[in-house]
């Protein structure tokens, strides 16, 4: 069966209005047309619809028995092809996941949450770390947004920058190169590197090689907290980002200084899939953490 999603229309009209002529100037058409759509109605439903009863027209049993039904599909269906676009954040229930790298975790968690909490206190967070390997998570939505450096080059994504993030150096309260780091003593003095998938280089390296310098990574670990609780307790030196280094550095005892080096400051970019682009409820979710961002940035 091909159906006509006008023709409830108009059995909507008919059945409220109780005449064809009235049918018609409700939905601005001419009573012809509003015939021969009860014409397709009657055929189709094997039914009269509206019966005459002097100079009126009536209903017949069945049209009685459908008309609220019918008024219900008709809202049901603008519902679906007309819906909504307004978002009342006090009535949302919705569960979300932010997936990000540990430092920028713990840097805005406590701002994101507290605005998720006062906006819409039915929306609970999932803050996930990264994985160690690449995943399809973002497309098959099992996460909401990502945050990183990386933006992806596939269609199917959307991404924003949010902010960069300064590169630093973090090391011991109490360390020879807290008075003074340049170059050279940053390159004398052993590194711990964060590294997901565990590699012991980076853009320094290449800088450092430029000058005729070479540093020692003595181990890559997996987050900036442990990256952070290891130099706490040693000479190791941490290249580390300012808002990782605001949020965990004063936690172990440690201080930070800029990096000696002309290296780019880490953007931030919110990355998404674009099934979530006409989303309300995603989209408040990605002003929360562009404000989120931008809040913890400023500070």
């Amino acid at each position: 069966m091909q159906l006509d999603l006008n023709l409830l229309v108009v059995l909507n009209a008919l059945l409220e209005e109780g005449s064809v002529m009235g049918a018609a100037e409700r939905l601005h058409l001419s009573s012809p047309a509003i015939s021969r759509s009860l014409g397709r109605l009657r055929k189709m439903t094997g039914d009269d619809i509206l019966v005459r009863a002097g100079r009126t027209m009536v209903p017949t049993p069945y049209a009685m028995a459908i008309r609220e039904e019918v008024g219900r599909l008709l809202s049901q269906v603008n519902d679906v092809l007309a819906p909504s676009r307004t978002l009342d954040p006090d009535r949302l229930e919705r569960v979300f996941t932010v997936q990000c790298h540990d430092g920028l975790g713990t840097a805005l968690a406590p701002t994101l949450l507290r605005r998720v909490q006062e906006g819409a206190p039915g929306v609970r967070l999932r803050i996930l770390a990264e994985n160690s390997v690449d995943t399809d998570d973002l497309r098959r939505g099992r996460v909401d947004v990502e945050l990183g450096e990386d933006r992806p080059d596939l269609p199917e994504f959307r991404s924003e920058a949010l902010g960069s993030d300064p590169i630093v150096v973090a090391m011991r309260s109490g360390h020879p190169c807290a008075e003074h780091l340049d170059l050279s003593s940053y390159a004398s003095y052993p590194h711990v590197a964060v590294s997901r998938r565990g590699r012991l280089t980076g853009a320094i390296d290449d800088v450092l090689a430029a000058e005729g310098l070479r540093r020692h990574v003595s181990a890559a670990v997996a987050t900036g907290t442990m990256a952070l609780h290891v130099a706490s307790q040693s000479d190791m030196l941490v290249t580390t980002t300012e808002l990782v280094s605001r949020a965990l550095v004063e936690a172990f005892g440690m201080i930070s200084r800029p990096l000696p080096a002309s290296i780019p400051a880490a953007p931030i970019n919110c990355t998404w899939h674009q099934r979530y682009d006409s989303d309300l409820a995603h989209a408040w979710l990605r002003d929360q953490v562009r404000a989120a961002v931008t809040e913890v940035a400023v500070r």
